[in-house]
């Protein structure tokens, strides 16, 4: 009963969108996290990365952002990220900083993670392709410390860089881990329902995410996706861009996005100080977030998974 309730109201969702809506000049950019990552459930990761690379041709993106976790580079699946980084670049995307050891802001001193991205920033100075953006491991700029938000802020105008925000989010990382954690208890799964249900959680996030900043900015901003380098984006990132081009939106650059300058100034001063960018404005100017898109959040996704991918296969 409960996950009959739970279809329900995404099928209430898919009709709310399917509603006519206002003509708008609709942007977003595709940007990955966690650069580089260790194997997933079907691809090594110099297979990924020639995958991730081939597939953002094939779908007309000219520059997407991968953010470098540079602690990646020191497992044993790290060896090779510096030619894959490198291959990003050389097929026409940037790099930016996420950090060395990817640690939650809100469970470390400021003294230590400003050190730590400072470890990161001193492997990627330099190197073609890199901008001065830095994104929040966990998307997590301080928590409930408005001391520790505030040091990080400084720190990142000290040196330099920029907030690396997010305004839409799908929770890819999620599907991603239940595919790896699939394949090592050796289950079988159905690749069509896996690519729908990518697409419906991607789409519906990025979808949910421009109903909220079209109530909090009055407007729709040039969106930043969050992705991460997975085996899922190598698989279907071609299909998302072809489905959101359907939608009316436009694939653009990360550098674009980027240079919104109301975005790119906003610091939002809310209780708990992590998510996305869209969402902590609305929470910062009391916009409440809306009915439909739904929200597909990770146990709604994992009860799909089980039910579609996993079911169907068996």
């Amino acid at each position: 009963m409960r996950l009959r309730t739970i279809l329900l109201m995404l099928w209430a969702a898919a009709l709310a969108l399917a509603a006519p809506a206002l003509a708008q000049d609709k942007r977003i950019a595709l940007t990955f996290d966690d650069v580089p990552r260790g194997a997933g459930a079907f691809f090594t990761p110099e297979e990924r990365s020639k995958r991730l690379i081939a597939a953002l041709r094939e779908a007309g993106v000219a520059q997407a952002a991968f953010f470098v976790t540079t602690s990646g580079l020191d497992t044993p699946d790290g060896a090779g990220g510096e030619a894959r980084i490198a291959a990003y670049v050389a097929a026409g995307h940037v790099i930016a900083n996420h950090s060395h050891a990817h640690w939650h802001l809100d469970a470390t001193s400021a003294e230590a993670y400003l050190a730590d991205l400072d470890r990161a920033a001193a492997w990627l100075k330099g190197r073609p392709g890199f901008r001065p953006w830095f994104r929040y491991p966990f998307l997590d700029e301080g928590g409930r410390d408005a001391e520790r938000r505030d040091a990080l802020r400084s720190g990142l105008a000290a040196r330099g860089l920029r907030n690396g925000y997010v305004t839409a989010d799908g929770s890819d990382w999620h599907l991603e881990q239940l595919t790896i954690d699939a394949a090592r208890a050796g289950q079988i799964m159905d690749m069509a329902a896996l690519k729908k249900l990518y697409l419906q959680s991607q789409l519906g996030g990025i979808a949910y995410h421009e109903v909220l900043a079209q109530r909090t900015l009055g407007r729709s901003p040039p969106h930043v996706m969050l992705l991460h380098e997975t085996d899922l984006a190598a698989l279907f990132i071609a299909d998302l861009v072809a489905e959101l081009r359907k939608d009316g939106w436009t694939i653009i650059t990360a550098d674009e996005a980027f240079a919104d300058t109301e975005l790119a100034a906003a610091m939002p001063m809310v209780p708990h100080t992590s998510g996305t960018l869209t969402g902590m404005i609305a929470w910062e100017r009391g916009v409440q977030p809306p009915y439909a898109p739904l929200w597909m959040g990770t146990e709604v996704m994992s009860l799909l998974f089980e039910r579609n991918v996993l079911g169907q296969a068996e």
